[in-house]
């Protein structure tokens, strides 16, 4: 196996081993979030408590009872162990960093920037993928230590006008997949800077306190639970932004940034229907009607006249210079003809197979510009893999994916020349 094979191998299943820990680690901070949520709203206040529980919560699971009691502020004196829940937040969001860098960043020719919106350059377009981040952490968290902070309905209708005009904004720059992502990211950042910067140290701070003899103010366990409600209901949101890129019909309209605001909408009335449930306040059933009539938006707007494939024909028209040598090479008429006959039939702004409203994963192979600039794709997903076509529907031959391996390889392209790092689908 040569270098050039090795290459593209290789800088996938590290994609994937990121992905793997980035889903690992979510399912481990949701988890554990969505537990302490409902335990915090379950609690119950009754006689015979010891002093400063504000309540308690008998459980059974795995075939044992768990007496819980939670303290407004901290016991008089701490326990030996204290276990602290940072760690799946933590890796959570280093993780989907990493998914970020490998993907968009370095995968910004074509999964990030879009020329028909905004013709940046890469470097112009990660500084702005980046800034975004930080800025919106930065500003979410002085609107939260504004007297803001002491409205939490109010400060919850201003962040969302904040989300709406993010989502708009991220929206005209970048391609629909990427807005929505990035979306996702601005979000999971204040969600993981919540814990590392605020929820965390403001519990240190009662712990030291409280080895130190002194009384802790109960103001940090205010401020460290707004936070935590900000993150339960900012959730489900953020699960939908990052499996949207797997789903054109959600990010390939240009009314894309109005249906990730409407996400949000949806995130709040579902929690509420469960944070009322837990807190044994009953169950609101309009909710459900409500996160319906939401949804039932969402995909009226996915199937507007106007909508079309993210952006794929006019990224893919503008082929650079980098792919000028898959287009020259002697193998790509062949190359061609085995994709428009096993591939195009799917793969296409309206795609031919039954059951299909739109190319999966927003890829078009119809025009030798879409095939240059998603060589690396067919190499992985239909050379090196039979992964396409799907149960090889279309009979793709072996001596046909042999000479897509053999053109790829001809090319000289390798991870660092620019090519699109993804033969699967970004997150």
């Amino acid at each position: 196996m040569t270098d050039l094979m090795i290459g593209p191998v290789l800088w996938e299943w590290a994609a994937f081993a990121l992905r793997w820990l980035h889903v690992i680690t979510a399912i481990a901070w949701i988890g554990s979030s969505f537990y302490f949520i409902a335990l915090d709203l379950g609690l119950t206040k009754r006689a015979g408590q010891p002093a400063g529980v504000t309540g308690e919560e008998w459980q059974v699971h795995g075939g044992g009872f768990y007496h819980i009691q939670k303290y407004a502020v901290a016991p008089e004196h701490m326990p030996e162990h204290l276990t602290w829940f940072k760690w799946e937040s933590y890796w959570t969001w280093l993780s989907g960093a990493a998914l970020l860098v490998v993907l968009y960043w370095f995968g910004a020719e074509l999964y990030l920037v879009d020329p028909g919106k905004a013709d940046l350059p890469l470097w112009g377009a990660v500084a702005i993928s980046a800034g975004t981040i930080v800025v919106g952490w930065l500003l979410y968290d002085a609107l939260c230590r504004s007297p803001l902070g002491h409205r939490p309905t109010l400060l919850m209708g201003v962040l969302f006008v904040i989300i709406v005009a993010m989502s708009w904004g991220l929206n005209e720059v970048f391609t629909g997949r990427a807005a929505l992502l990035h979306l996702g990211a601005f979000t999971a950042t204040i969600m993981t800077a919540n814990v590392a910067m605020v929820i965390i140290p403001n519990q240190k701070v009662v712990v030291a306190d409280l080895k130190a003899g002194r009384k802790p103010d109960p103001d940090y366990g205010r401020i460290a639970k707004l936070r935590s409600t900000h993150n339960n209901y900012l959730t489900l949101p953020v699960i939908f932004l990052m499996l949207s890129n797997h789903y054109p019909l959600a990010f390939g309209t240009e009314y894309a940034w109005i249906i990730a605001a409407l996400v949000f909408l949806m995130g709040v009335t579902i929690r509420h229907f469960f944070n009322s449930m837990h807190a044994r306040r009953g169950r609101p059933w309009w909710t459900w009607g409500a996160t319906a009539a939401v949804f039932a938006a969402i995909v009226a707007l996915s199937t507007a006249p106007a909508w079309r494939v993210d952006g794929a024909e006019e990224v893919a028209s503008a082929v650079p210079e980098r792919h000028a040598r898959a287009l020259a090479a002697p193998e790509f008429e062949e190359v061609r003809n085995i994709v428009l006959g096993r591939c195009s039939m799917c793969h296409a702004e309206q795609p031919n197979w039954p059951g299909l409203a739109s190319a999966p994963g927003g890829v078009a192979l119809v025009t030798d510009a879409q095939i240059a600039a998603h060589a690396r794709q067919i190499y992985l997903q239909a050379g090196v893999s039979h992964a396409m076509p799907p149960a090889n529907l279309s009979w793709m031959e072996p001596a046909e994916r042999a000479l897509i391996v053999a053109w790829y390889r001809g090319l000289g392209a390798g991870p660092g020349d620019g090519e699109t790092r993804q033969a699967a689908l970004p997150e």
